[in-house]
């Protein structure tokens, strides 16, 4: 099996321009191919996680990956799958966050003479004048065309500006310039960035007379149908200092039944008979399944140490066990205390367990929140410094914990 069936046979792929040019290029290891990361924040996140490992799969069948980090588009702001606006950032934001990215990523793509490069479009995106660009590639791209893109129509709606419209000839540059400079031959992406990445590949065979291609990778969507990867409090990110490996570990082991055996199937690198073989499974096998899940997706993007630590800690909670080594861990200032103590709702706010104080009374209404467990069923309840100075532990649902400690 190549690796371009062994993508198919993972549920990987979504859309392609020409299959069995992209199978002949990827089999014999001739793909020269990119994905860009947009740095709207200073960590990638579980959005991005299927990207990181399609490029690791790739690279490891003999093919060539470009990192292309959109310090560049970034100044604008994808308007796919949004629908507003995205906040605009400053230089030195966009600069920071890109500087993160690549430290993370090295734990999926290998770098170096001969393997991996990373570019930053800003390079050249930055230094266009805007006539000359408009003028050598604005005639190839058809407004009419752009306007029934799906990236666009769910924005015109509310309202799309000129800023964003802006940004599909910006990516489609990137390609050309890529193409020129690097002899990249295709682009990856995610599903809904399926218009952008058919710009490109017209562009270049307007302006160079030559064929590349482009791949569009299955969406991670969950039984509902919706994105995989977000929690209560927000994205569940790469980085130990926004998502512990604790938390990133317990994400994963809580997935659904019916999504486990498809997140293994398209994130883990277990082999696909092994998989198979997961099927017929039911039940307490299931949880197995999820532990598996959790473990084998903690070590890719924190390492074995941390996966096992991980491991452990959860076991001896689900266990009904007092391990607390590895849990998310806040620490209380004493400035939040109030003649000694903290309300239960301003403890869970600070812990960012939920994000307002209705949530955390609608949270104790249906009996979901525990500290120390035991079951809280008083909005007043009172948490004395004594206890924090020892340890607090507060349980949401049956799932979530948390400890709380004094700084």
């Amino acid at each position: 099996m190549g690796i371009y069936e062994e993508l198919v046979a993972r549920g990987l792929i979504a859309q392609v321009t020409d299959e069995e040019k992209i199978k002949e290029l990827v089999n014999t290891g001739r793909a020269t191919f990119y994905i860009g990361f947009d740095p709207t924040a200073d960590s990638l996140h579980v959005g991005h996680f299927m990207a990181l490992c399609l490029m690791k799969r790739l690279q490891m069948a003999g093919n060539t990956p470009v990192v292309l980090v959109g310090g560049g588009t970034g100044y604008i702001g994808d308007p796919s799958g949004r629908t507003d606006m995205r906040n605009m950032m400053t230089p030195e934001t966009i600069q920071h966050n890109c500087d993160c990215f690549k430290k993370q990523m090295e734990r999926f793509i290998e770098f170096g003479e001969g393997k991996a490069i990373m570019v930053n479009n800003a390079d050249w995106l930055l230094k266009l004048n805007y006539i000359e660009m408009i003028r050598e590639i604005g005639p190839h791209f058809s407004v009419n065309n752009m306007l029934r893109a799906e990236c666009y129509k769910q924005r015109l709606e509310k309202g799309l500006s000129f800023l964003e419209f802006n940004y599909m000839l910006m990516q489609s540059y990137d390609f050309y310039h890529l193409y020129k400079e690097y002899g990249c031959n295709m682009q990856f992406g995610g599903d809904d960035q399926w218009s952008n990445m058919l710009g490109g590949t017209e562009l270049i065979r307007r302006k160079l007379g030559e064929d590349a291609y482009a791949m569009t990778i299955t969406l991670l969507l969950n039984s509902e149908g919706k994105k995989m990867g977000k929690t209560a409090n927000g994205a569940v990110w790469l980085d130990p200092e926004k998502t512990s490996p604790f938390e990133f570990y317990q994400y994963w082991r809580n997935v659904a039944d019916a999504d486990v055996l498809k997140c293994i199937k398209m994130l883990t690198f277990l082999p696909l008979d092994e998989i198979d073989k997961m099927k017929s499974w039911e039940g307490s096998q299931l949880n197995t399944a999820k532990e598996i899940l959790a473990y084998e997706l903690t070590a890719l993007v924190h390492g074995e140490e941390e996966a096992k630590k991980a491991e452990t800690a959860s076991k001896a909670l689900f266990a009904g066990g007092s391990d607390d080594t590895h849990m998310p861990t806040t620490e209380i200032s004493e400035e939040v205390l109030v003649d000694g103590a903290i309300n239960v709702m301003d403890l869970i706010l600070e812990c960012e367990l939920a994000p307002s104080k209705s949530e955390v009374r609608r949270l104790i209404k249906q009996g979901g929140l525990y500290i120390n467990d035991e079951n809280v069923d008083d909005f007043g309840l009172q948490i004395s410094k004594e206890m924090l100075e020892d340890k607090v532990i507060i349980r949401k649902g049956k799932k979530t914990y948390h400890k709380a400690i004094m700084k």
